[in-house]
């Protein structure tokens, strides 16, 4: 029986890195007027702040005692989404490679998972959002309204990430991205914990020679269709 929601529907956006998920995430919560809640951002602070702090992520006692003392909140400033962390700015210092493979690493620990779960349903509750990630349609909103797996091919997804790192002023190469992607793929694929997959009830789309208007058009018009035969209105 499909819940009602007070707020909207929740729209749940799932894939591997690089796919464009906080893209299109972005775009859409703003052309829908709806909350984004990024996940992989609230996961890569808590890597950050586990890390940073030293914690031995072998006692999953001091994990599980920081993580739930952990703050994480997102907020917009002129457009451009800031994750800040117990306070702490931490924005363009969860966007690097190596914290990327950190927080996939990181992410495999049931107390993480279970803190960020927590945050993440309670954030979505009401509806109305639109969140990305790699289990979000499979375990955070396995109830979710809408569900996409957007997805592209691993020398797309490496060309995408080179191309960002390096208009930020790092030196990446093509060739070292892939390897990168490649791995944070099957790190993300093979974690026991809410491994990376697609929902069975989830609308695969291929973004790997789309635009994101594009892809965005595509999942719009899903919505909206979806929409129509609800009592909640965009």
């Amino acid at each position: 029986m499909q819940r009602s929601r007070p707020n909207g529907i929740v729209i749940a956006i799932d894939g591997p890195s690089g796919a464009g998920k906080s893209t299109i995430a972005r775009m859409l919560a703003e052309q829908l007027d709806y909350i984004q809640i990024d996940t992989g951002a609230m996961y890569r602070a808590a890597a950050f702040m586990l890390s940073s702090a030293d914690v031995d992520l072998l006692d999953l006692e001091a994990v599980s005692s920081f993580c739930n003392d952990l703050e994480i909140k997102l907020e917009s400033d002129s457009g451009k989404q800031v994750v800040l962390a117990n306070g702490l700015d931490v924005t363009k210092l969860i966007r690097t490679p190596e914290m990327s493979l950190i927080t996939s690493r990181i992410s495999t620990i049931k107390p993480v998972r279970d803190a960020m779960l927590k945050a993440q349903q309670k954030l979505g509750a009401k509806g109305g959002v639109v969140l990305e990630g790699r289990d979000i349609g499979t375990v955070v909103f396995p109830d979710a309204e809408m569900k996409f797996y957007l997805n592209a091919s691993v020398e797309e997804r490496a060309r995408r990430r080179c191309e960002e790192l390096n208009n930020k002023g790092e030196q990446v190469t093509l060739e070292q991205t892939v390897i990168n992607v490649a791995q944070r793929d099957r790190q993300d694929s093979e974690r026991d914990i809410s491994p990376l997959r697609q929902a069975d009830d989830a609308i695969l789309i291929d973004s790997s020679k789309l635009t994101a208007e594009e892809v965005l058009s595509v999942i719009t018009a899903f919505c909206k269709e979806k929409v129509k035969n609800m009592v909640v209105k965009l």
